[in-house]
């Protein structure tokens, strides 16, 4: 009997130093304050809810994350943490089918901001067609049947607590792609 193929996704969990970086660091007490969701392992297709323009914070929405492009690319000293996931073929053709289609209709989604504050006193705002970085990556994962029992009022660390996650790197962002 053949095994079912599995593919990995990566959670990336980052702090860049930014003022919301460090507005959220100090509430939380984590390392970590922001969570994006990779396809591939070299992070070329990378997700989330944050900056649109790197040199704007108050203008956020669904963007399509680098390590060497946008906010990343513009802090060059981010930390982070890379953790993979093992999904099935048809968990993962799901999540990226979700992602492709709010990639082509990335004006309607905005950035929570009244959520992301929320969050921060354990209450859940929950708006159609708002996201924070957390919520987003909960929604992929929930979308895609992938039991990652997440509570509800999410924070970027939360995804630590996924069973199954792997660290593959830990460090500085840029340079992430020399370890493999």
């Amino acid at each position: 009997m053949r095994r079912s193929s599995k593919i990995k996704v990566y959670i990336v969990l980052t702090y860049t130093g930014t003022l919301l970086s460090k507005i959220i660091k100090c509430y939380t007490k984590e390392e970590y304050s922001h969570v994006s969701l990779a396809l591939d392992k070299n992070l070329n297709k990378m997700y989330s809810f944050g900056r649109l323009n790197p040199y704007n914070p108050f203008i956020g929405g669904f963007v399509h994350e680098g390590v060497n492009i946008g906010t990343f690319k513009r802090f060059k000293n981010t930390k982070a943490l890379i953790c993979s996931l093992e999904l099935s073929c048809s968990q993962y053709r799901k999540l990226k089918q979700i992602v492709k289609k709010m990639e082509r209709k990335k004006a309607m989604y905005k950035f929570n901001t009244i959520g992301l504050f929320a969050a921060a006193f354990n209450i859940r705002i929950r708006r159609k067609y708002y996201f924070y970085c957390a919520e987003f990556v909960k929604y992929l994962l929930d979308e895609a049947n992938i039991n990652s029992k997440l509570p509800d009022t999410i924070k970027p660390m939360d995804f630590k607590k996924i069973s199954g996650l792997q660290i593959e790197y830990m460090g500085m962002l840029k340079n992430y792609q020399l370890t493999y």
